[in-house]
């Protein structure tokens, strides 16, 4: 498995590449910006990219998705709860003095307990709604990517629109804390 992180966009979004060795597929997570730095490190071990995924819809993990799509044709997927959103992204962003294109509509909506799969890798899909209505977490191979969810030391803000503080902690505890202690976020 190639597995990827690069600071990506005005916010420095933690993005990340999931590849399969074999078969050369990839996934994007969180594309914040920085589009041809992303297909610069894709192109570097030979993936194609198969999907690009968002955690959630905020600006800073979508602003890189049109660019992405127009390079790769890659579908957009997205929890159900958060694909209106992505049209309003370059509108959110103005709001905090940013500037990043709006995203194209998503192309596949996901939900808790759905898989995709890139390869031979399977990520499983967690809900974990409490920073956004949509939240999501992608677990495989000893691995948890659970975009603003979950920080070193920290939980993801919940005063947004859509935030829910109690909701969060609730679904850290019960989804998250209880993923094998070997898993890395």
């Amino acid at each position: 498995m190639i597995l990827e992180m690069l600071e990506t966009g005005p916010l420095a979004v933690n993005c990340y590449i999931v590849g399969d060795e074999e078969t050369k597929q990839a996934a994007v997570i969180d594309p914040g910006g920085h589009a041809q730095m992303i297909l610069d490190l894709v192109n570097k071990h030979g993936l194609s990219v198969k999907y690009i995924i968002n955690t959630h819809s905020h600006w800073d993990h979508t602003g890189g998705n049109a660019e992405l799509k127009q390079s790769t044709d890659a579908p957009i997927l997205i929890h159900e709860a958060e694909a209106d959103m992505l049209a309003n992204s370059a509108a959110t962003a103005s709001l905090f003095g940013m500037s990043v294109p709006s995203s194209p509509p998503a192309d596949q909506l996901l939900k808790e307990g759905d898989e995709v799969e890139v390869g031979a890798i399977k990520m499983r899909v967690l809900h974990l709604p409490g920073h956004s209505p949509g939240g999501i977490g992608l677990v495989f191979d000893k691995v948890a990517i659970v975009g603003d969810s979950l920080f070193c030391g920290s939980i993801g803000r919940t005063d947004l629109p859509g935030g829910n503080h109690n909701a969060l902690l609730d679904n850290i505890r019960r989804k998250l804390f209880t993923l094998p202690d070997d898993t890395q976020v």
